[in-house]
């Protein structure tokens, strides 16, 4: 296991990670947070190399991606950068990459009934706002964007939240996280400020539901 203890604050600069090969050739990834080898909850920065794809396969309780670069695809059709793919539990594609592409990708994360199919582009091109992608009971996925620096006002649970800076940066009073940064239950305290053409894809609201399942299978 790497990184299950989901309450625990956690706070991982990708850009200095290590990729690590995968099982399929010129697929490579970045792993943060991982049940198993290669089953169960995952959350990875993913590359695939220009002509790289998996075999056709079946999440079980779902699939999360944000394409970062390049262009995603899968039997169901292309996906570039900017785009939010929600695959439900128990979805079956092909994903490939015929020149190649970055993305972030959380596998087997979703309640079994949470059967919503999710696609949508274009979030690169927003400019200031907050953008809600999917909801789920208690469970948020929110675009946040801002084209001028400004305050970051967390309005979400923090004990219960993670986030990806897409682009640009957030600082505060003595600290401070660049684009690549992947933050988990992270306290934002004090004054916080997003700088101009900061990005960031936030959820918020699920590690209670996962604790209490994994409590439940012990």
């Amino acid at each position: 296991m790497l990184n299950m203890s989901l309450a625990r604050p956690l706070v991982i600069d990708t850009n200095k990670l290590e990729w690590v090969a995968s099982p399929a050739m010129q697929v490579e990834r970045k792993p943060l947070e991982r049940e198993a080898a290669e089953s169960g909850h995952t959350t990875s920065v993913v590359r695939y190399l220009a002509g790289a794809s998996f075999k056709p396969h079946r999440h079980p309780l779902g699939e999360e991606i944000l394409v970062l670069e390049g262009v995603f695809q899968d039997n169901s059709g292309d996906y570039p950068a900017g785009t939010y793919i929600r695959n439900p539990p128990g979805s079956e594609h092909r994903p490939a990459s015929e020149n190649g592409c970055l993305i972030l990708v959380k596998l087997n994360q979703f309640a079994p009934d949470d059967s919503e199919q999710v696609v949508v582009t274009d979030l690169f091109a927003q400019t200031v706002g907050e953008y809600l992608l999917h909801q789920y009971q208690q469970e948020r996925t929110i675009w946040i964007t801002s084209s001028k620096t400004c305050s970051l006002i967390t309005h979400w649970d923090m004990q219960d939240s993670e986030l990806l800076i897409v682009s640009g940066q957030l600082i505060g009073e003595s600290e401070s996280y660049e684009a690549g940064c992947w933050l988990r239950n992270f306290q934002f305290e004090g004054d916080w400020q997003m700088q101009a053409g900061t990005q960031m894809l936030v959820k918020t609201g699920q590690h209670a539901r996962l604790l209490a399942a994994a409590e439940e299978s012990e």
